[in-house]
């Protein structure tokens, strides 16, 4: 059963991806595009002998020009960025976007998007399966397809939307080339320990579920998740290398449909996922019984 529901989560998350890369080619690549543009425009000026001689003879001494600081650094996008966007993230500085580029433009929005969605798809969908083969009928005991539903909306939770909140994902022309290593230490480090403190909340909650009821044992697992989470995220340092002058805008619409992309695969990976194993289970679990998945 173990191995059925890992290719059918598979399954799922192939089709998550494929949903999801759709967004972020509709909705993500725009702001993409612009915030590329605008990374070269820099670049250009920056190369620019006239544009030297403007700033020397009409800025104060040591001045900069808005945007200026750390252009042209980050184009390999922030540690934290979405997979709709990892295959693009060769623009580190001195890459060149266009046509030289070793992979173009074009591919790298639309066959590299797709490849780069689907493959991280394919893979949570077979971890989402794991996760739901040990739950169904030991944590919960509910019936499959609301298993999947909760299962997929902590997922999100825990493995997107906090870490996101602490250090969310940045567009090219955003973060110091000389900071990455560490931008990705710092995210990788919180979204690990969102994971491990999920899991002990869980394991928490279970137990006092066990003694004062399920519905006390859900709010003390929150709770300690919560304040874990909240107090990790006040101590541990922030992030924020956004150049001044930047447009608000775009920086606004590539992280939010970089989260977009996140909700699409994550709510299409639990409704495929759902039906998929009401399937492998067989009646018992159409029929709203608690079904236990034997290993």
């Amino acid at each position: 059963m173990m191995k059925t529901l890992l290719v059918r989560g598979m399954l799922a998350g192939l089709v998550a991806g494929v949903l999801a890369a759709g967004f972020a080619y509709l909705v993500g690549e725009p702001p993409v595009s612009d915030a590329i543009a605008l990374e070269e425009s820099h670049g250009t000026q920056a190369h620019d002998p006239a544009s030297h001689d403007a700033v020397s003879h009409d800025a104060p001494p040591h001045a900069e020009s808005p945007g200026r600081a750390g252009s042209g650094d980050a184009a390999a996008h922030e540690h934290s960025e979405s997979p709709d966007h990892a295959a693009e993230s060769d623009a580190a500085p001195g890459h060149d976007h266009g046509d030289d580029a070793l992979v173009g433009r074009g591919v790298q929005s639309t066959l590299g998007l797709l490849t780069g969605v689907t493959g991280y798809a394919v893979a949570v969908g077979g971890l989402f399966a794991i996760a739901f083969a040990v739950v169904q009928g030991r944590v919960t005991t509910l019936r499959p397809r609301v298993s999947v539903a909760l299962l997929a909306a902590g997922g999100f939770a825990v493995a997107v939307l906090v870490p996101f909140l602490k250090y969310p994902a940045n567009p090219p022309a955003v973060g110091q080339a000389g900071t990455i290593e560490d931008r990705t230490a710092l995210y990788f480090g919180f979204l690990a320990l969102s994971v491990v403190t999920a899991m002990v909340a869980v394991a928490v909650g279970r137990a006092a579920a066990d003694r004062a009821g399920a519905a006390s044992g859900g709010l003390l697992g929150v709770g300690v998740y919560v304040t874990v989470m909240a107090v990790a995220g006040a101590l541990l340092p922030a992030v924020d290398e956004v150049p001044d002058g930047f447009p608000g805008s775009l920086l606004w619409d590539f992280r939010l449909a970089s989260l977009g992309t996140q909700v699409v695969l994550w709510c299409a990976l639990g409704l495929v996922f759902a039906m998929l194993a009401e399937k492998a289970l067989g009646r018992g679990s159409r029929d709203g019984h608690a079904v236990t998945v034997r290993q």
